[in-house]
């Protein structure tokens, strides 16, 4: 059964201590005095903390990054660039839904790598993550962009909106 990380969109502090949830991914545009009083408290819950931003992760003291390279030419360049302060620290990378840009932002060596999830092209999707948890032993994790049935995927983790 795959792990939830909760993606937190709006301001809501019970959820830090919240027994069901283990993994958070803090939204950028939430405010500060949330973030700060939100990854302490889940912290102090033996909860990990995660950002999207490397300013973030640095001011928050969070446990980690999530990488959006899905656009990036260069994967290695710049997974290196934004990785290179941040010992430590669990790092997931969002790549492009293709076996070649897997195999790329994989042997950088995150933690995990994300793929993104719609409707469309449900099956391409199940057969890209069927395939590289066949050849990688990098965990992986699926983004859903919309709502479906996420539990079919073969990936250790799903990031949900909270």
């Amino acid at each position: 059964m795959q792990k939830i990380i909760f993606k937190i969109t709006k301001e809501n502090l019970s959820l830090a201590a919240d027994s069901r949830f283990e993994c958070f991914v803090l939204e950028e545009n939430l405010s500060s005095h949330f973030k700060q009083t939100f990854t302490h408290q889940a912290q102090q819950s033996g909860k990990l903390v995660l950002g999207f931003s490397l300013s973030d992760v640095l001011a928050y003291h969070l446990d980690g990054i999530i990488l959006d390279l899905s656009k990036s030419e260069h994967i290695k360049r710049d997974f290196n660039t934004q990785t290179k302060d941040l010992k430590n620290k669990f790092i997931g990378v969002i790549c492009r839904n293709r076996r070649h840009e897997a195999m790329i932002a994989s042997e950088c060596e995150p933690d995990f790598i994300i793929f993104r999830a719609w409707r469309d092209g449900i099956e391409n999707i199940k057969e890209l993550t069927s395939w590289y948890n066949e050849m990688f032993l990098i965990q992986s994790a699926l983004y859903p962009q919309e709502d479906f049935d996420y539990q079919s995927f073969e990936t250790d983790f799903v990031i949900l909106d909270k």
